[in-house]
C-alpha cells in the first residue's frame, strides 16, 4: 500500500503567521483605504515596515499597501471613495492615498525590468513573489492581509527578524548593483534590526561596491547616513563601515568613534531633558575630524541646507570653549553671544570629547556639564540696550563712527555682565563721545 503524500507547504501562497489587530490596521483611515482598494475584490497587503516593526512590536510609522491592480485603477478606486489620490511615483507604480491628516503609500505589485543604479524600469504584475523578490532583505519581504495574516515567500524573513539577521535577498551583489542605495542601507538596517556577527555575504558586496558609493547624490547619501547616525549604536555601525572601506568613500573626514559613541550615550541615556534627545547633525559633528573648509566641503557633499552649513561647522571649529570649569558670567557672555542652541551643541560636543578620553569622570565635573545645558534651555535672549539712533541723537553723524561707538559701549556693557541699563549705557555713550573715540 502506497503512503499517502504529504502535502507540500507554498510559503508564498499560504500565511505562515499572524499578527493581533492593532490600533494602526483598525483606524477609520486605514479601513477606508482598504475598502476602497478592495472594492472590486482585488488582493491587497499591508508590506514593509508597518509589518516588520508590528512583527516586533515596534512603533510603526508610514503603513504601505501592495495591491496588484494597476496604478490608473488605484487612482480611480480610491476617487470613487472620495479618498484624495496623489500619483506621487505613478511611473514606479505609487499612488499616495490622503485621509484626513493620514497617508497610505499605495504600490502596485511590480518587477524590474531594467535597473540603473538608482532607478529602474519596472512592468507591473500580479504575482506577489516576484514582487517580493524584487525587495532589498528577507526582513522587508514580509506582507499582511488586513486580517493580519502574515506571508513570508521565501520563509526566511520571519525567522530572520526573530534571529536578527539582516541579509540581502537572493544575492547580495546582484542586489546591490541593481541599487547602490543598498549597500548603505543594508547598515542602516543592520543598526536598526541587526546584531552581531553581520551576514557575511552583505559585507562582501558592500566592501567590493563601496567604491561606487560617489555615483549616488548627495541628498540620498545624507538621508541614510543621518539614519545611521541616529540608530542605536552609530559608533559601532561607524566601525563595522570603516573596517569596510565604506567610511572613506561617504566620509573620509570622520575621525575616531570614541566621541560618537559618547555622544550617543550623551544624549539617548544620561542627559534626561529635551536638550539631549539624539540630533543626527550634532552627532556628524562630534564624527568629524576636520577644519571648517573640511566641514564645508563634508556640507557641500552632503546637501545641507545653509543653516545646517553654519551648523556643523561651528561644530568643526568651536569658536568658544564651552567647559565644565566656565564661570556663571563666561556662560552668560557664551550665551549672548552664539545662542543657546550653539552652546548647547557645543557643551555636549565637549562633554563628549572628555568623556572618549576618560570615561569615568567626577560626578561633580558630570554635574557642572548638566548645568550648562539646563542654564542654555532656560535661557532668555539679552538685549543690548542702545540702537544706532541713540548715537545720532546725540549729534555722531552717520556712518561708520556709529556702529564703532556701539560696539564699544557694548564691550562695556558685556564686561559689566550685562547689568547696565539703557540709561547708563547711554551715559558710557556719551562719555566715549566727549573723549573724541
Amino acid at each position: 500500500m502506497e503512503s499517502p503524500v504529504e502535502p507540500t507547504f507554498d510559503p508564498a501562497l499560504e500565511p505562515t503567521g499572524k499578527i493581533p489587530l492593532l490600533p494602526w490596521m483598525t483606524a477609520a483611515e486605514t479601513r477606508a483605504v482598504i475598502a476602497a482598494l478592495t472594492a472590486e475584490g482585488a488582493e491587497v497587503r499591508f508590506v514593509g515596515g508597518c509589518v516588520r516593526d508590528s512583527v516586533l512590536k515596534r512603533p510603526i510609522g508610514d503603513i504601505d499597501v501592495a495591491t496588484p491592480d494597476p496604478p490608473q485603477k488605484v487612482i480611480e478606486l480610491l476617487e470613487r471613495a472620495g479618498i484624495r489620490a496623489v500619483p506621487t511615483g505613478i511611473d514606479h507604480g505609487t499612488v499616495t492615498a490622503v485621509v484626513g491628516e493620514a497617508h497610505f503609500e499605495v504600490t502596485t505589485l511590480r518587477v524590474d525590468v531594467e535597473t540603473y543604479g538608482r532607478r529602474a524600469k519596472v512592468s507591473f504584475t500580479d504575482d506577489w513573489m516576484a514582487d517580493a523578490a524584487r525587495r532589498d532583505f528577507t526582513i522587508n519581504t514580509l506582507s499582511c492581509t488586513p486580517e493580519g495574516d502574515i506571508f513570508d515567500p521565501f520563509g526566511k524573513g520571519l525567522g530572520d527578524l526573530g534571529n536578527e539577521r539582516v541579509r540581502f535577498v537572493g544575492n547580495a551583489r546582484d542586489r546591490v548593483e541593481e541599487d547602490l542605495l543598498r549597500l548603505l542601507r543594508y547598515f542602516r538596517f543592520h543598526a536598526t534590526y541587526g546584531r552581531p556577527p553581520p551576514d557575511t555575504d552583505a559585507l562582501a558586496a558592500c566592501r567590493a561596491l563601496a567604491h561606487r558609493l560617489p555615483e549616488l547624490s548627495g541628498e540620498r547619501v545624507r538621508d541614510e547616513l543621518f539614519l545611521i547616525l541616529l540608530a542605536p549604536a552609530p559608533a559601532d555601525i561607524a566601525l563595522l563601515m570603516r573596517g569596510e572601506r565604506v567610511l572613506d568613500h561617504v566620509l573620509p573626514e570622520a575621525g575616531d568613534v570614541g566621541r560618537l559613541r559618547a555622544m550617543a550615550w550623551l544624549d539617548s541615556r544620561a542627559i534626561k531633558m529635551e536638550t539631549g534627545l539624539p540630533d543626527a547633525l550634532r552627532r556628524l559633528g562630534s564624527l568629524l575630524d576636520t577644519d571648517a573648509a573640511g566641514a564645508e566641503a563634508v556640507a557641500e557633499r552632503l546637501r545641507l541646507s545653509k543653516a545646517q552649513k553654519e551648523r556643523l561647522t561651528t561644530l568643526a571649529v568651536a569658536p568658544l570653549d564651552v567647559t565644565a570649569g566656565m564661570s556663571d558670567y563666561q556662560l552668560r557672555r557664551a550665551l549672548y553671544r552664539l545662542g543657546p542652541d550653539t552652546v548647547r551643541d557645543l557643551a555636549l560636543l565637549y562633554w563628549a570629547r572628555s568623556l572618549a578620553v576618560a570615561p569615568r569622570q567626577p560626578r561633580r565635573k558630570n554635574e557642572a556639564w548638566q548645568g550648562i545645558l539646563e542654564t542654555a534651555a532656560a535661557w532668555t535672549p539679552l538685549r543690548f540696550p542702545l540702537k544706532g539712533q541713540d548715537a545720532l541723537d546725540l549729534g555722531v553723524a552717520a556712518g561708520p563712527r556709529v556702529g564703532a561707538l556701539l560696539e564699544a559701549v557694548e564691550e562695556w556693557w558685556e564686561e559689566g555682565d550685562y547689568r547696565a541699563d539703557h540709561a547708563a549705557c547711554l551715559e558710557k555713550l556719551g562719555a566715549l563721545i566727549g573723549d573724541g573715540a
